[in-house]
């Protein structure tokens, strides 16, 4: 019997949902070493999802975050974040600021940019404040 290699490379890459866990993982280590109070994450409600809600030096901070992995043939992740995304993060925030009374607050949205290798090791994460 011949083993087919191309069912052995597919059985080891990694899942969009396994490198999207693995983003929000090195994010939120990242923010918390950064002094940054986790707040929630993967908040849901009818109108989206918000990756992290952090606080930071009296802010609330809504983050997407976004994971590549491989040789960024299809753009970095930070520009795969598009103006639809944008007004859904925003959208969600708003439901989430009246949901949790927090609206005292002031706001802020940022995006993290989390590049992998073929393991989901972290190769580089970029923390873009005010990102939109």
């Amino acid at each position: 019997m011949v083993e087919r290699r191309s069912d052995q490379g597919a059985a080891s890459k990694l899942t969009r949902q396994q490198k999207g866990r693995l983003g929000e993982e090195a994010a939120c280590d990242w923010l918390r070493e950064h002094h940054y109070r986790i707040l929630r994450q993967n908040w849901r409600c009818r109108s989206g999802e918000i990756d992290i809600v952090a606080a930071h030096e009296g802010m609330i901070i809504f983050i997407e975050v976004r994971s590549r992995s491989g040789t960024g043939k299809y753009g970095t992740p930070q520009e795969s974040v598009d103006i639809r995304k944008m007004q859904q993060v925003r959208a969600t925030a708003s439901v989430y600021l009246q949901m949790t009374g927090e609206t005292n607050h002031q706001i802020r949205f940022d995006v993290i940019a989390v590049m992998l290798d073929k393991a989901g090791e972290t190769v580089s994460l970029n923390h873009i404040i005010n990102a939109f």
